[in-house]
């Protein structure tokens, strides 16, 4: 008697879903992108609500939360390219969770970044607050001393704990 083998399952990517994904199932729930999410949407973000446009032709704005997020976690990864961040938005599926299935280009990334740097120092120290409240830190005073003292440092005057004690 001769062994068949089994035929392979076919590779259907043309297979429509029956009910549309969920993007909860795309990543485990402990995934730090979640964290992020709920984070951010606890920050006041009306210092970027101002600089949208009013009016005229074009499609909305991007929401700031989105942008913001996605230059998060971009951070996270050690990625700042605005062209590679606009890649991850396309190819990552966490980002792609982060920007709701969409994908801000590289300029929109890019003059966001750049035209709301005083609303980020704003955004920092909210998030030092937050820290603060979760007691992931200490607030404090921080203070350094700048006496400058005139010493001989140079290689021949250091000396090692062996020539100390021949000496």
């Amino acid at each position: 008697i001769g062994v068949v083998a089994l035929p392979f399952r076919s590779v259907g990517r043309d297979q429509q879903f029956l009910l549309p994904p969920s993007m909860a199932d795309w990543l485990a729930g402990d995934h730090v992108v979640w964290f992020l999410i709920a984070v951010v949407e606890g920050l006041d973000m009306s210092k970027f609500q101002g600089r949208a446009k009013l009016g005229g032709a074009g499609r909305e704005p991007i929401d700031p939360r989105l942008l913001l997020l996605v230059l998060i976690y971009g951070y996270c990864l050690g990625e700042r390219s605005s062209r590679q961040l606009e890649r991850q938005c396309r190819e990552n599926v966490a980002f792609r969770v982060i920007t709701a299935n969409e994908a801000p280009d590289h300029t929109t990334i890019s003059r966001f970044r750049k035209d709301n740097e005083t609303a980020f120092a704003s955004l920092f120290e909210q998030v030092l607050e937050l820290c603060a409240a979760a007691g992931l830190g200490q607030l404090g005073v921080v203070a350094l001393d700048g006496t400058k003292i005139a010493a001989n440092a140079s290689k021949d005057s250091n000396t090692s704990a062996s020539r100390l004690r021949e000496e």
